[in-house]
């Protein structure tokens, strides 16, 4: 039996499920002096689309590398579940209309002035891909853990759940 190639629609929706319930995204980018570096970043609470929003800092490094190299990773993990790594392309926006659909009073904490703050940097990324793995579920994954320590053979990878490499 031949598996198809999920289409663009149905692995945007495969994504938005795992990424749903997942409030942190660790944000890969390429610093100034060229290396990798990763930083935690709060996903606003729209569906993911293909896109993905962001409120930064205009001084942060995260914001000042991307101006030069918009290639980023986003990576969310899910305890038991899955995770999803996304690559795209991150764009730095300004729209005060957006800005005002995304905006919560916990960035007050960051953005004293509130949403007039002029340090606020609104981050789009534009998802290119993702790879995914989605648990077949905590107890099947224990047993094939546990069977495989016993027998010293690996788990079968289809059965600890599906992974995907996907273009958007």
């Amino acid at each position: 039996m031949t598996q198809s190639t999920p289409t663009r629609d149905e692995s945007i929706k495969t994504i938005a499920g795992l990424v749903k319930d997942i409030k942190f995204a660790m944000m890969t980018f390429m610093t100034e002096a060229g290396h990798l570096h990763s930083q935690p970043m709060t996903t606003q609470q729209q569906e993911f689309d293909g896109d993905v929003w962001f409120i930064g800092s205009k001084k942060s490094d995260l914001v000042r590398s991307v101006r030069q190299t918009p290639k980023v990773n986003l990576s969310y993990a899910d305890s038991g579940n899955g995770f999803v790594s996304i690559y795209g392309d991150a764009e730095l926006i300004e729209d005060s209309a957006k800005l005002g659909e995304l905006w919560n009073d916990m960035y007050k904490a960051w953005f004293p002035q509130g949403k007039a703050d002029p340090d606020i940097q609104l981050i789009k990324v534009t998802a290119m891909g993702a790879h995914y793995w989605e648990s077949s579920g905590k107890l099947k994954g224990v047993y094939q853990m546990a069977k495989a320590a016993v027998t010293g053979n690996p788990p079968d990878a289809g059965e600890m759940g599906e992974s995907k490499s996907v273009n958007l």
